[in-house]
C-alpha cells in the first residue's frame, strides 16, 4: 500500500464512443495538486460551472452506469471503469477533462484505461495517502440484492451473481485486491448485456453505442461475440470491477471487505451513502501515521 498520494506524471489521452449516448468523446487525464481528489471537467460546457468533483453525493444516476453531476446540472456518465483503474493504480488526484456527456466505453473493460495511465506514468506527491478504514459493518439490501462493507486488514472484494442464462448461471469471486491482483484478475473483464434488452434500452436513450466491440452480448443462453469470453467467469469479475470504481467516489481507497450479491451501481452507491452517514463506522487512516507510531 502506498504511503503517499500520487497524480499522473503527464496527461493520459484517449478517445472513443459512449456505450449509452453513442457520442464520440475525447478525454485527457491531467495532473492535479495533492488533496484535490478526482475532478471531472466538461470542456464542451462553457456557460456554467463545468467542474464535477467526485464525491459520494455527486452520484446522481445509477441506471446501467454511474453518473455524477454538479449543482449547475452538468453531468458525466459511465465513470466507473476509469475510476476503478485510478483507484487500483493508486491515482489519488487528477483532472479528467472530457468534451462530451459520457466517458468512452473503450472495449468495455478497465484495461484500456490501465494502458493509457501506464504510458502517462505516476508522480509521488508529498501529502500522505488517505485510506477509508472500515471500523464496523455497513450493509444495504434491496430484495434479494445485498452490498456490504466490513473491517479487514486490507482491501478485499467478493461478488456473487445469479442469472437465468445458462451462459452465466451462478458465479462468485472472492479476491484480496491490490494493484497486481486488479491487473491480473479484473482489469480486462468486460461489461455485458442481453440482446433482448437492447430495443427497450435504446428507447430509453441508452445503449446507443453498444456493440460486440465493447460489450459481451448474450442472446438467451448464447454468447454472440465471436471471440467468446476472456475468462469463464468474466461476468462476475466485471461486476467486481464496477464495484471498485463505485467505491472510489468515497475519495480514497478502502481498507475493508466489500461483498456484493446481485448488486449493481444503485446499491453500490446506496452503500457509499450509508457509510458516509455513519461516521462512527469508518475513519481516515494514513500509513505515515502508522510509521510514526511504530518508531
Amino acid at each position: 500500500m502506498a504511503a503517499f498520494q500520487h497524480t499522473v506524471r503527464s496527461p493520459a489521452l484517449f478517445a472513443g464512443i459512449g456505450v449509452h449516448t453513442g457520442e464520440y468523446t475525447r478525454v485527457s487525464v491531467r495532473p492535479a495538486p495533492a488533496d484535490s481528489g478526482v475532478v471531472f471537467v466538461r470542456t464542451d460546457v462553457r456557460d456554467r460551472d463545468n467542474a464535477i468533483p467526485v464525491t459520494g453525493d455527486a452520484v446522481c444516476k445509477t441506471q446501467l452506469g454511474t453518473v455524477i453531476g454538479n449543482a449547475a446540472g452538468v453531468t458525466v456518465s459511465t465513470i466507473e471503469h476509469l475510476m476503478a483503474a485510478l483507484a487500483m493504480l493508486g491515482v489519488d488526484n487528477a483532472v479528467v477533462e472530457v468534451d462530451g456527456p459520457e466517458m468512452p466505453i473503450m472495449d468495455g473493460s478497465a484495461a484500456p484505461f490501465v494502458r493509457v495511465l501506464d504510458r502517462a506514468g505516476l508522480r509521488t506527491q508529498e501529502a500522505p495517502r488517505r485510506y477509508i478504514e472500515i471500523l464496523d459493518t455497513i450493509e444495504v439490501t434491496e430484495g434479494d440484492k445485498r452490498a456490504s462493507l466490513s473491517p479487514a486488514d486490507g482491501f478485499e472484494v467478493a461478488f456473487t451473481i445469479v442469472f437465468d442464462s445458462a451462459a452465466i448461471g451462478r458465479q462468485s469471486v472472492d479476491l484480496p485486491m491490490d494493484e497486481a491482483a486488479f491487473r491480473a484478475e479484473l482489469a480486462d473483464c468486460r461489461t455485458f448485456g442481453f440482446l433482448s434488452d437492447v430495443e427497450a434500452l435504446r428507447a430509453m436513450g441508452l445503449a446507443r453505442g453498444g456493440s460486440l466491440e465493447n460489450c459481451v452480448v448474450l442472446d438467451g443462453d448464447v454468447i454472440l461475440n465471436p471471440e467468446g469470453l476472456r475468462r469463464p467467469d468474466e461476468f462476475v469479475r466485471h461486476k467486481a470491477l464496477d464495484a471498485i470504481g463505485d467505491l472510489y467516489v468515497l475519495g480514497g481507497p478502502v481498507l475493508g471487505r466489500f461483498e456484493g450479491v446481485c448488486a449493481g451501481h444503485g446499491l453500490n452507491n446506496a452503500l457509499v451513502r450509508a457509510l458516509l452517514a455513519r461516521p462512527d463506522a469508518w475513519r481516515v487512516r494514513t500509513l505515515v501515521e502508522d510509521l510514526r507510531e511504530a518508531v
